[in-house]
């Protein structure tokens, strides 16, 4: 396993994390599917033991993961171990009896229970989980005091910052001045770390990492799901409907994932090695941050570890998905 700093800070985390997004199991917010597919409790400590063993210290989690079963479920895996890894959590999508989620006060109740969830004394690295800070970014200079007082008093050790736009990132960094950024990086879409690009220049002026969350577009370029039988996911699972996963988009991908497997091989565990390092490839990307159930899905995304792809192959792989 190779370790990459996060900014500036003195904090290195393993170049292949683990997100815990799919351990929260089914939820909704609003009406709105924003889970995933039930997991074995006994299974998921497994997987976690397992990375643990293999060198992976970073785990990724938010509050409104489960409204806390994740969080409280990786506290009970990592047990005494704790210590020995780097814990990042979130506010922000769940804004219980508060006008909004960023209210100042929340965001202290929030990080309390992320505490007392997570059985620690301290979030070594706390992300607000998106860009809206209500209109006219009402919310943000007391969100980000707030934070900053938590820091102060040792809560919390870096400050995130999770967007979904360029614009956001744009608008937000300079106010914010975080160590780490995060969103969403894959073959399919490397908009956020694509050399040139917006978030890119900003990663480098402000000397930050960025934490690359669905590396493997929710295992779509793994191959998993074929267009002859697009896959049929459960309520409060949020990938339940999404065109990504009806026969026209899979079939797109399959003609795509045949070229890479010509040139990188077929087996799932060289597709995950393949999709991962692709994006560690490009500058100031400390960590990919696949999600997992079971053990069997970490082993897969721990076969990428240390075996990086050449500047040739990754833009190969640009030219392929840009197609």
């Amino acid at each position: 396993m190779e370790y990459r700093q996060l900014g500036d800070s003195d904090i290195r985390v393993s170049e292949i994390s683990l997100g815990c997004w799919t351990l929260g199991g089914p939820n909704w917010s609003a009406g709105t599917a924003i889970g995933w597919a039930d997991v074995d409790e006994t299974e998921a400590i497994r997987a976690v033991h397992y990375g643990l063993d293999r060198g992976v210290n970073h785990f990724d989690n938010a509050d409104v993961y489960g409204n806390g079963r994740a969080e409280r479920l990786l506290a009970k895996a990592l047990g005494p171990r704790r210590k020995d890894v780097v814990v990042a959590t979130k506010v922000g999508h769940f804004p219980g009896t508060a006008e909004h989620a960023y209210d100042a006060l929340h965001i202290r109740h929030q990080c309390e229970q992320s505490l007392r969830n997570l059985n620690t004394d301290f979030i070594d690295l706390y992300y607000f989980h998106h860009g809206d800070f209500g209109p006219g970014d009402h919310y943000l200079d007391g969100a980000l005091e707030c934070v900053q007082r938590l820091r102060d008093e040792g809560k919390i050790r870096l400050i995130g910052l999770s967007a979904y736009s360029e614009d956001a990132f744009a608008r937000l960094v300079p106010r914010i001045r975080p160590t780490v950024l995060q969103s969403w990086a894959h073959l399919m879409d490397d908009r956020f770390i694509r050399p040139g690009g917006i978030v890119e220049k900003l990663l480098a002026e402000y000397r930050m990492s960025f934490v690359a969350f669905s590396p493997l577009n929710q295992g779509i370029l793994l191959g998993r799901y074929g267009p002859e039988n697009p896959p049929q996911f459960p309520p409060g699972d949020h990938r339940r409907g999404k065109e990504k996963f009806a026969a026209p988009a899979l079939r797109d991908v399959a003609a795509k994932l045949d070229q890479v497997k010509r040139r990188f091989g077929a087996g799932v565990q060289d597709l995950a090695r393949v999709a991962q390092q692709f994006i560690l490839g490009h500058p100031n990307v400390a960590c990919v941050i696949p999600g997992f159930r079971d053990q069997r899905q970490v082993e897969c995304n721990l076969a990428a570890a240390g075996r990086p792809l050449s500047a040739e192959d990754i833009e190969a792989l640009r030219v392929i998905f840009a197609s």
